[in-house]
């Protein structure tokens, strides 16, 4: 079997009313999704979608009339190419698309087989009123999520912290709350400094008082000795790495103990075949794999296989608050949207590859490129 086409085609849906989202200074009015399709001489098609493969034009002869089943040799080209450009490693989750179904099974057993679900986590994004987030907590509890995490980015951390203690007192102990300080992100306009260490350590003091899971991104991301001292000097976890690029500065974290838990995505950084050297790594040394997913839910479902096939991960994380960021709109690329049960999992299905079902008609009203 050989690779005889590579597709990429851009998409976008109008917001309105506009996404606020916590970590953007700006409101979004639209969202945007990249597919990616390969084509081969046996009539399947591998599918994917993520960054916006920016520089990948004009590499397309480096996959084709190639076997797509060589994917150790393709994520090696794939590195080659995001060192010079941009993020491309969706192409690496359509081929682990495009092998499932060479071989006629999910993407979950090829990688190991560990589980087929795995509980996940409501990831917030908008800064509420605080009786408004303990409302939305309280939503979450009633669709059977177990776990949900809320962001920080008011002025003033004080303020972030009285709106979880509302939520906390709201709640009490049947929701794992986990905060994303998002100090390690920051969008192309947005200046703003990142906190020092003894600012994260003073909010890590009050998160350890509500009982917080996890504390995300509590300081730049390449303030590696940073977050190794303040995993230190806290007894809550330290989580980090959502938007990192290069799989050795996952390595590093791990073999520094910087943190306790490492969050790369998928879609973002080195693929499936690459962040199956991470997940394996980060096991090894008692270190938490859990993936950053907030792409779409074709990125979610390429990191639950990577994560339940492989991992031991306690939550996956899964973008949802309505009504700003609800299933329709993540997902509008879909036949359905993904969702979780009754019980707080994502469940995968024995579908062959991803299982990942595009709504074609929708697409097609949608593209833009």
């Amino acid at each position: 079997m050989k690779i005889t086409g590579i597709e990429i085609s851009h998409h976008v849906i109008p917001f309105d009313p506009p996404f606020r989202p916590s970590w953007d200074t700006r409101p979004r009015t639209d969202f945007r999704a990249t597919i990616v399709r390969v084509a081969t001489d046996a009539g399947l098609t591998g599918l994917a979608s993520g960054d916006l493969m920016l520089g990948f034009a004009g590499h397309e002869h480096l996959f084709i009339g190639r076997d797509p089943l060589d994917l150790e040799r393709h994520f090696r080209v794939l590195d080659n190419i995001s060192f010079h450009y941009g993020r491309c490693w969706p192409l690496d989750l359509a081929l682990w698309d495009l092998a499932g179904k060479v071989v006629g099974q999910p993407v979950w057993k090829l990688l190991g087989g560990r589980s087929d679900r795995i509980p996940v986590y409501a990831s917030s994004a908008t800064l509420r009123e605080p009786s408004e987030l303990a409302d939305a907590a309280e939503a979450v509890l009633g669709r059977g999520f177990r776990a949900m995490k809320v962001r920080f980015h008011r002025a003033d951390w004080r303020e972030d912290v009285r709106a979880l203690e509302t939520v906390r007192k709201r709640v009490g102990g049947r929701l794992t709350l986990m905060v994303d300080c998002n100090q390690g992100w920051r969008m192309p306009w947005d200046t703003a400094a990142a906190w020092r260490f003894k600012d994260a350590l003073d909010v890590a003091r009050e998160l350890e008082q509500l009982g917080v899971y996890w504390m995300e991104e509590p300081l730049h991301r390449g303030d590696r000795e940073g977050m190794r001292r303040l995993t230190e000097a806290t007894d809550i976890r330290i989580a980090a790495g959502e938007m990192t690029r290069e799989l050795y500065e996952f390595r590093d974290l791990i073999d520094a103990r910087a943190v306790d838990v490492v969050q790369p995505d998928a879609a973002l950084t080195g693929g499936i075949t690459g962040l199956r050297r991470i997940v394996i790594a980060a096991e090894d040394h008692g270190v938490l794999f859990t993936p950053h997913t907030w792409t779409n839910g074709i990125g979610i479902l390429a990191n639950a296989h990577l994560t339940a096939g492989l991992g031991a991960a306690p939550f996956i994380e899964f973008p949802y608050d309505p009504p700003e960021w609800s299933l329709a709109r993540r997902d509008f690329m879909l036949e359905s949207p993904v969702d979780v049960d009754e019980n707080g999992d994502l469940v995968l299905s024995d579908e062959p590859g991803l299982g990942i079902a595009l709504d074609e008609a929708r697409l097609a009203a949608t593209r833009v490129g």
